[in-house]
């Protein structure tokens, strides 16, 4: 008991201190020059997402930027919204996707398409359920500039209604805050110290272009990831960012979508390992599940002490929390979305062993 009261005590100074080294966009931006900055985002079956999306990208008060648009095969009411949406901006281009040919993944291939229609210095690919403040653009290529970085990333602040994504969806903030070292990773060029997030990524299009772009990736499942180890691997700075002040992101509509969205990304995004995938289940169970019933014991005989990991495990989320604009009364739920985010791995784990696809907005990854 006393070994987990202090484990946990050091997880919460430790989540503490490391939050200190994930800078937030400035509430403010000045430029010395306004670089363009091309806008890309790719859309398959987004029709829910494109007005409040082409809202945002109309209400950007950065002075310098076009918006390219990929729609990538939609089979509803994608192609016609955006026409509907963009008439009249001319700022926004519109493109149709092409097949996707048997050696790329749908979205890298999407973005890849998007970089040959871009004329800025700087790209900045997002994905289509992205809502962002209307500075958001500038505060980001001010961060990038005053960080001399050539590449930005960040998790937004996450919407979310259904079930599982209040337990899935907030533990990508939790473990980055966590398991990545910071210093590591905005202040060394030390690619396994390295996350980044698809949703919200700011390339300096030299910098881009030498590393071989999207195509160098042309196969990964956890493309950004990849992409920005290349980015340190080539001596290139890339920044992890607090963005949830600026943008904001509703991933998944129903439990469904939540389950087969992680199920895809989890255990490929731990390097398809068995041993650290049996790793994290068990740090997890024992950190984070355990401290449940130890608090349910503890209330049932009145033995408190029993309470303090549950107590601990929560405040440590609700920090988490706190710093990325999430519902603070989600952390009451820590054990929970531990245990979702065993179940989701250890099932995307049997699925790669058993060698059966994934499934994504009707396309199949291995």
């Amino acid at each position: 008991m006393l070994f987990l009261i202090a484990a946990l005590s050091a997880f919460l100074l430790w989540t503490v201190f490391n939050s200190f080294f994930l800078p937030s966009l400035p509430k403010t931006f000045t430029l010395p020059n306004s670089p363009l900055v091309s806008v890309l985002i790719p859309m398959r079956n987004e029709e829910r997402n494109v007005e409040t999306l082409t809202s945002a990208l109309k209400a950007a008060v950065y002075p310098h930027l076009e918006f390219i648009i990929l729609n990538d095969q939609s089979t509803d009411r994608t192609g016609v919204l955006l026409e509907q949406m963009t008439a009249g901006d001319s700022r926004f281009t519109v493109i149709g996707g092409k097949e996707l040919p048997p050696d790329w993944v749908g979205k890298v291939h999407a973005c890849h398409q998007l970089q040959k229609h871009a004329k800025g210095d700087y790209l900045l690919f997002i994905d289509a359920d992205i809502r962002f403040s209307p500075e958001a653009i500038g505060q980001a290529l001010a961060l990038m500039n005053e960080r001399q970085a050539k590449l930005l990333s960040g998790f937004p602040a996450f919407d979310v209604p259904p079930f599982l994504s209040k337990l899935l969806v907030p533990m990508q903030h939790f473990v980055v805050l966590f398991h990545l070292p910071l210093v590591l990773a905005n202040y060394a060029n030390f690619p396994a110290a390295t996350a980044a997030n698809g949703m919200w990524m700011m390339f300096e299009r030299k910098s881009y272009d030498a590393v071989g772009g999207h195509a160098a990736v042309r196969n990964s499942l956890v493309e950004d990831v990849h992409i920005a180890r290349r980015f340190k691997a080539s001596g290139h700075k890339m920044l992890l960012a607090n963005i949830t002040k600026s943008v904001q992101c509703r991933m998944y509509e129903t439990n469904h979508d939540v389950w087969e969205g992680f199920l895809k990304n989890s255990y490929t995004g731990i390097g398809r390992s068995p041993v650290f995938a049996v790793a994290l289940a068990l740090f997890y169970s024992f950190f984070y599940i355990l401290p449940l019933f130890l608090a349910l014991y503890g209330i049932s005989t009145n033995k408190l002490l029993f309470t303090v990991p549950y107590v601990l495990a929560v405040v440590q989320q609700a920090y988490v929390m706190a710093c990325t604009r999430q519902h603070l009364h989600l952390a009451l739920l820590i054990p929970l979305q531990a245990a979702a985010m065993i179940a989701v791995l250890l099932q995307s784990m049997w699925k790669s062993w058993r060698k059966k696809p994934y499934t994504w907005k009707g396309r199949q990854y291995s």
